[in-house]
């Protein structure tokens, strides 16, 4: 006779155990795949188990009862499952490991997104899932707050970032500056496409994998200098008439009116490169920065550092003056990144 109670166990365990593994599978699979496989286990398994000893069937000839792992094949569901380790379902559970091809190292691609009214390099970086890192240092941005409406951007493939080849660089010194993120020399020849690990200084290389340290990210995001002195601000950045000669010319800083004699902060930790006096911004001070930034204070009464102390954000170097070209109490600021001008409005708390 047929078992009928059993069948349905049996076909009970068939589901289960596709779907346990199938849904642990890396890849999508369809219903109609699931349905075909426990079509196929019912077809196989039912049919030993239907007709085993225990239901009436007969035996294999030899007169005994096959078995999983036995020299007649598997016999029922039951038997056929005890040649998966016992401990399936827990390992399963943990996951299983992603497929190479995740990790494996890859040719940089990419594609050209224009930057639309309202977009934000965040926002578009987590729509094509990147780091927000990958696309400043892709798209040399300095600051995410001036990149204009029709902006061209380039969309890779992967993150990562990009790095000028320096005196003395080869691929197997460089992969070790950024270890931490699992580079290695072969993943950067092949990103790059190069044949050979022969680079020049001034090569500039696709990183991949890598991202900007946490001092870049925030030079770029800015929201991170504070404000050398409170006051009005009397004259803006850039082009302007000026008071002495009434020509237009440019102006490099941002004048912050204030009494004379006002603490001035240094508004970010950094270390003075210089501190001395000249015809037209009389008393100043030069602080570097991380991240290729420099801030410039003007016109001050007295310094209160010297070139080649460190100080901290907020801490005293000078007071408010009107010494070099001038026309009152006031500080000039000034912002350099890498070299250029930039206006510290956008860059202030």
């Amino acid at each position: 006779m047929v078992d009928y109670t059993k069948i349905r166990r049996i076909i009970a365990k068939i589901s289960r155990f596709w779907r346990s593994l199938l849904e642990n599978h890396p890849f999508p699979v369809s219903g109609l795949l699931l349905r075909v496989l426990l079509i196929c286990s019912m077809v196989y398994f039912v049919q030993a188990a239907a007709f085993s000893p225990a239901g009436g069937g007969k035996k294999p000839a030899g007169g005994r009862e096959r078995s999983a792992g036995g020299e007649g094949g598997m016999g029922g569901f039951e038997e056929a499952s005890s040649i998966l380790p016992v401990n399936f379902e827990q390992q399963n559970s943990k996951g299983v490991p992603e497929p190479e091809e995740y990790s494996r190292p890859r040719m940089l691609l990419y594609s050209l997104y224009i930057m639309q009214s309202g977009d934000t390099i965040g926002r578009i970086a987590k729509d094509f899932g990147l780091n927000e890192g990958t696309l400043f240092s892709l798209n040399g941005i300095s600051n995410d707050r001036i990149v204009p409406v029709g902006e061209e951007l380039k969309i890779p493939n992967q993150d990562g970032i990009m790095y000028t080849v320096k005196q003395g660089d080869t691929l197997e010194s460089i992969a070790k500056k950024y270890e931490k993120y699992a580079v290695d020399p072969r993943s950067i020849l092949i990103a790059n496409e190069l044949f050979t690990g022969n680079i020049l200084p001034r090569d500039t290389l696709f990183i991949p994998g890598a991202q900007l340290s946490p001092e870049e990210h925030l030079g770029i995001t800015g929201n991170f200098f504070l404000w050398p002195i409170r006051g009005r601000i009397t004259s803006p950045y850039g082009y302007r008439v000026s008071p002495f000669t009434g020509n237009r010319t440019f102006h490099s800083g941002m004048d912050i009116g204030s009494p004379l004699g006002t603490p001035i902060k240094a508004a970010m930790a950094g270390l003075v490169i210089a501190a001395g006096y000249d015809a037209t911004f009389g008393n100043y001070v030069i602080i570097s920065h991380h991240a290729g930034y420099r801030t410039m204070y003007g016109h001050m009464n007295a310094i209160r550092v010297k070139a080649g102390a460190y100080v901290g954000a907020g801490d005293l170097v000078g007071t408010v003056g009107s010494t070099g070209l001038s026309t009152g109490a006031h500080l000039h600021f000034a912002v350099y990144k890498n070299g250029r001008t930039m206006n510290p409005r956008l860059l202030l708390r």
